[in-house]
């Protein structure tokens, strides 16, 4: 890419201008710097690992890597909705005390990849000390509405349900336990995204 995205400053924990990859879970748009997605492919059969997290779909095989899959609707609370033609993975890398990890998340479509400049990002707002609202790094204010830039490494932490530290049930376990499926394809993340945008909006 001619341009990568800065990444998020660790010093201070808060979102940085630069590329975002964009999203949506039902009506709300959501945002991942690109520097921390390895691709997108579209739906593929997911084999179910068991003694998992319900939000854990289970397991593909990418060009022979296994790969954990996560559905980011159920991580976030949120009812479940079937599979559309517009549903993908976003495959992103994950860094954790075992090493980085790639996850694949489910997102209801890719949107597109914006460009977001440091004045368009506030923090995101406190609710209290006993909402935590960490793994936001900002909100992205754009075309009248509201993108919300997620720390995905806090996301798939799983820290809070004693699944991220590799031990069985944990990212590391299913990548290293889980079995085949189907082989899929790789391009350029910000090709890709822009790319199945066009394709969602022809049809």
């Amino acid at each position: 890419m001619a341009e990568l995205a800065r990444a998020m400053d660790e010093s201070s924990g808060e979102a940085v201008e630069g590329k975002y990859l964009t999203f949506t879970l039902g009506s709300e748009e959501y945002g991942i710097s690109i520097l921390k997605i390895k691709e997108i492919i579209g739906m593929m059969p997911i084999t179910a690992v068991p003694r998992t997290p319900g939000f854990v779909k289970g397991v593909i095989n990418l060009r022979g890597k296994v790969i954990p899959v996560v559905d980011l609707r159920l991580k976030f609370g949120m009812a479940e909705m079937g599979y559309t033609d517009r549903t993908c993975i976003i495959v992103v890398e994950v860094s954790g005390q075992g090493g980085d990890v790639e996850t694949g998340i489910v997102v209801d479509a890719v949107s597109e990849v914006l460009n977001i400049k440091a004045d368009e990002i506030e923090e995101a707002p406190s609710f209290g000390g006993a909402l935590s609202l960490d793994y936001i790094l900002g909100m992205a204010k754009m075309g009248g509405g509201v993108k919300m830039l997620l720390d995905i490494d806090r996301v798939l932490s799983g820290q809070e349900q004693g699944w991220g530290s590799g031990g069985e049930g944990s990212l590391l376990w299913v990548e290293a336990n889980g079995a085949e499926g189907v082989e899929g394809g790789r391009n350029d993340v910000e090709d890709q995204g822009n790319d199945r945008t066009k394709e969602q909006g022809g049809r």
